[in-house]
């Protein structure tokens, strides 16, 4: 749960949560757990600190109780011993100072950590640009009874103006390091270690840092030769310590050695279920003990209250039933846990081989409606052991025997959307195939086709595992190369995981008596993999799933320091004579790039090849042009948009158009054009001008309800002078039209039409996601008018009603009278009164959608749909915020909502 929400319900609407960490407040005596938030108010900043419940959901679970403002006697270090800092998932220890007051915390080990931080540094630096503005943090006054400890509060309240000259006095310039968490930092002489440690344990530094030092809050003395390679890669190094950084990556075989190291995988969808049993036959299934362990679960809850707020006991209670079923033989720490949801990745590693683990990141992505929904999707956990990258993914894919090309379809989105950030934001972020090693788990949900259930079954009591093997979904999609190219996955000689009945190793036999399959699978990418086991464990019968596991020997790039030493030196030689010989230039593959058709939501992709044909190495970058804020148009993205060129080496850099809700309606109206020019940078060198162009056609998504209702055909027939004088009346009843318009958007009807004669009892409708290739085909229908009728099945028309909504420029409900909304949502005659104030065509689409999900639930018994999901799903897109919306205000609207459905439903 996004803890800052909590946070936000506490703030007048000035002021804004920017971001929130649950940490602990040590002292000599106790322990203390506290929430902590940067607020951020008028371009001031303070970091708020709260009691709370264990799970902080909306205000009523915290209370203020002291306030820390962010001005130039703020300070924060890190205080963690290098010991400490050894051990993977240590957390961070730091101490935040402010005039004569002092905190110690402990934050939790992990991205979410560093991000904070790293805001608080942001907010800190932007004190410091202006040091004569000094902060008045006169918004702070009205927090004053609402908090407990008070000493921060009144000092902050003070004049801020005599601090500046006693904070000069006593800043030095400390020389500092730079560094992430795990300890990524390279000294050239141990005595700038044994200098640091005493300086940062002198009382006259504690709490004071140098202006000049500040640009990272985390810093140690501490190291792994294991990632020397990789600390030239961070924010702080130019050019000449990429050309380091890339020697180094280039003779990696020279100085490492592989050494292999036994990782345990397993999966295992509980069905929403509690853990009833010992897990030790899954996870102590082998004689001696891994070295790591990497274990997914899938429907860890199905509870509604986890589907839309992610919030669940049962985490806990399955990762205490992991720690007690981990093979007895060794000690392991936890690394990092990462939920989506009902799906969790755990990483455990033996603790002798903790401080061998570094860079650790953990990212989520939902594939559910919509694409954003997470009861479907995955979790992914990427870290570096010795010198090798690891990531391993935990999935849920798309259910039901024919929906394989929705599951190709989530397992593309997975590979696309999932990505981890760099210490350098300014990096592109790092992709799941861009690993050493990728190692993927979980209910893939790929079934049995082509034979009945009682011929599978026979299959399966002759144990004929290879001939039923030929009939399964996955090993037919791979073999035609659709998904999971490169990957490979061991021989299967166990019966099928799936569907049994719970609580015995029976075959499903409910009224749909469900077919046996494979659902549960592990799969690795890369070199040096060895499978010692692949077996599921019939012995746990939780679940209608059985686990699966699967032993892998992996060849682990470990460093030989003495040969390292050498190479390091050597290319720093020979780096040293090259330098400032040469002006670095490129060759581009051309310079003009044309996008015909660009259309709502479809990627289009044009490659820009860049060769080094220079004398030295070449470090390239987009850059903005004056007076824009980013370097191209927010419809085109260059990927990577910075990088390195090895002398003689070649780059390829996609130039990607995607068209989406925010960027929609202006190309719509013709208010903007497929054009911009990017500004290619050589470092040291010349800068060269890229031209971009294209053609958009026109679509009904991110057109307007009123300009729609005065289009009688399709957006594509008409002028696009047309369409830009309709936009620039939208929303002005009292404008003359030419004729009558529609009641409603003929596109809406469509899909509301199609989806009310073919789908008012189809099954978890809005709940499942459609295929992107079948709203591709949606969109052009209502967009061009040809075919009559929709295509595709009835959960992509359904989604692309809901992506309609969505990218409404002016939702259903106007911005104008979203408060009034919430303020009477508890009140149905009032609530009745603001639709009666709606423009006319508005009113009409928020009734008619009503009258329909009213019908919907007249069939729920079919459909499974109730008021509640329906509520959810369509309420964020109705009545959507003009600004972010908090908990309290999507409960709100929800409520509103509500009282639209349960009229005349019988």
């Amino acid at each position: 749960m996004d803890q800052s929400v909590a946070i936000q319900e506490t703030l007048d609407k000035e002021e804004s949560c920017i971001i929130a960490v649950q940490c602990d407040v040590l002292s000599d005596s106790i322990t203390e757990s506290r929430l902590l938030g940067l607020v951020e108010s008028a371009k001031e900043h303070a970091l708020f600190i709260y009691n709370h419940r264990r799970m902080a959901i909306t205000a009523d679970d915290v209370s203020l109780e002291d306030i820390i403002p962010i001005c130039l006697d703020f300070a924060v270090v890190e205080v963690s011993s290098p010991d400490e800092l050894a051990v993977v998932g240590a957390d961070t220890r730091v101490r935040v100072s402010f005039q004569e007051e002092e905190l110690e915390l402990r934050l939790p080990f992990g991205s979410h950590s560093r991000l904070f931080l790293s805001e608080v540094n942001r907010a800190w630096s932007d004190v410091c640009k202006s040091p004569s503005q000094v902060p008045k943090f006169e918004w702070v006054r009205k927090y004053h009874k609402a908090s407990r400890g008070q000493g921060a509060v009144k000092q902050a309240l003070a004049p801020l103006g005599a601090t500046l000259t006693k904070l000069n006095q006593h800043r030095k310039t400390e020389k500092s390091l730079r560094t992430d968490k795990k300890g990524s930092v390279e000294e050239e002489k141990s005595s700038n270690s044994e200098e640091k440690s005493r300086a940062q344990s002198s009382p006259e530094s504690q709490g004071k840092v140098s202006r000049e030092g500040r640009d990272d809050l985390v810093r140690s003395s501490s190291h792994t030769l294991s990632n020397k390679a990789q600390i030239l890669a961070m924010p702080q190094f130019g050019l000449r310590d990429n050309l380091i950084r890339c020697e180094l990556l280039k003779n990696e075989d020279l100085y490492t050695y592989l050494e292999y190291f036994r990782f345990f995988l397993g999966t295992y969808n509980v069905n929403g279920q509690t853990p009833k049993e010992s897990l030790r036959p899954w996870l102590s299934c082998t004689p001696s003990p891994p070295d790591m362990y990497c274990v997914g679960f899938q429907e860890l809850d199905l509870s509604k209250e986890a589907f839309f707020f992610n919030d669940t006991p049962k985490e806990h209670e399955w990762m205490k039933a992991v720690s007690e079923g981990l093979h007895p033989d060794a000690k392991y720490a936890l690394v990092k846990l990462v939920r989506l949801v009902g799906i969790m990745l755990l990483f455990y590693v033996k603790k002798e081989h903790a401080e061998f683990i570094s860079e650790v990141e953990a990212e989520t992505v939902g594939t559910g409606i919509m694409g954003r929904m997470g009861n479907k999707g995955a979790v992914a956990i990427r870290f570096r052991f010795h010198n090798s990258d690891i990531c391993v993914v935990n999935s849920h894919l798309a259910a039901h025997i024919e929906e394989y090309e929705r599951r190709n379809q989530d397992y593309k989105d997975i590979c696309g959307r999932l990505q981890f950030r760099h210490l350098d934001p300014t990096q592109p972020p790092l992709t799941i195939m861009k690993h050493n090693v990728v190692l993927w788990l979980g209910d893939l949900n790929y079934r049995i086709s082509d034979l009945d259930v009682d011929d599978v079954k026979d299959l399966i009591t002759k144990k004929e595992f290879e001939t039923l093997h030929n009939y399964d979904q996955l090993k037919r999609q791979i073999d035609e190369e659709v998904v999971f190219v490169g990957f490979v996955e061991g021989e299967i000689d166990f019966q099928p995981t799936y569907k049994y009945d719970t609580g015995s190793d029976q075959w499903d036999t409910s009224e749909k008596c469900r077919a046996p399959a494979w659902c549960d699978r592990i799969l690795w990418r890369g070199k040096n993999v060895k499978q010692q086991h692949y077996q599921s464990h019939m012995a746990l019968k939780t679940s209608d799933h059985k686990p699966v596991s699967s032993m892998l020997e992996i060849g682990i790039k470990r460093v030989n320091d003495e040969v390292y030493k050498k190479t390091f030196e050597e290319i720093v030689r020979t780096i040293d004579k090259m330098e400032n010989e040469c002006i670095p230039s490129v060759t581009l593959s051309k310079r003009e790039f044309h996008f015909k058709d660009v259309k709502f939501m479809q990627h289009q992709a044009e490659t820009l090849s860049l060769h080094n044909d220079g004398q030295v190495p070449c470090q390239f970058e987009f850059i903005q042009k004056p007076n824009e804020p980013t370097y191209c148009k927010p419809w085109l993205t260059a990927n990577p948009p910075k990088g390195f060129i090895a002398q003689g080496g070649r780059v390829d850099i996609d130039l990607e158009v995607f068209v989406n809700r925010s960027t929609a309606p202006e190309l719509n109206s013709g208010q903007q054009q497929i054009e911009d020019i990017l500004v290619l940078h050589l470092e040291r060198g010349k800068d060269y001008f890229i031209s971009v162009s294209g053609n958009y056609l026109p679509s009904c998504y991110g057109t307007s309800i009123h300009t729609l209702c005065q289009l009688r055909e399709p957006i594509q027939d008409m002028p696009q002078e047309t369409i830009r004088e309709l936009t620039e009346v939208s929303g002005d009843e009292s404008a003359a039209v030419p004729e009558k318009p529609l009641d409603i958007p003929k596109e809406i009807w469509m899909m509301v039409d199609h989806l009310f004669r073919n789908a008012i009892k189809q099954e978890d409708l809005f709940q499942q996601p459609g295929l992107r290739s079948e709203f591709a085909e949606i969109r052009d229908c209502l967009d061009t008018g040809m075919p009559d009728s929709l295509p595709g099945s009835n959960h992509s028309v359904a989604e692309a009603l809901l992506l309609f909504l969505d990218a409404l420029p002016e939702p259903v409900v106007p911005y104008s009278l979203y408060q009034q909304c919430l303020q009477c949502c508890s009140n149905a005659s009032q609530c009745e009164k603001v639709i009666s104030m709606l423009p006319q065509c508005h009113k009409n689409v928020f009734n008619y959608l009503a009258a329909f999900l009213r019908e919907l639930l007249k069939n729920s018994a079919s459909n499974r749909l109730d008021v509640n999901i329906l509520a959810t799903i369509f309420a964020a897109l109705l009545l959507r915020s003009p600004a972010k919306q908090d908990l309290a205000e999507k409960r709100k609207t929800q409520e509103f909502f509500q009282h639209f459905l349960v009229q005349d439903i019988s």
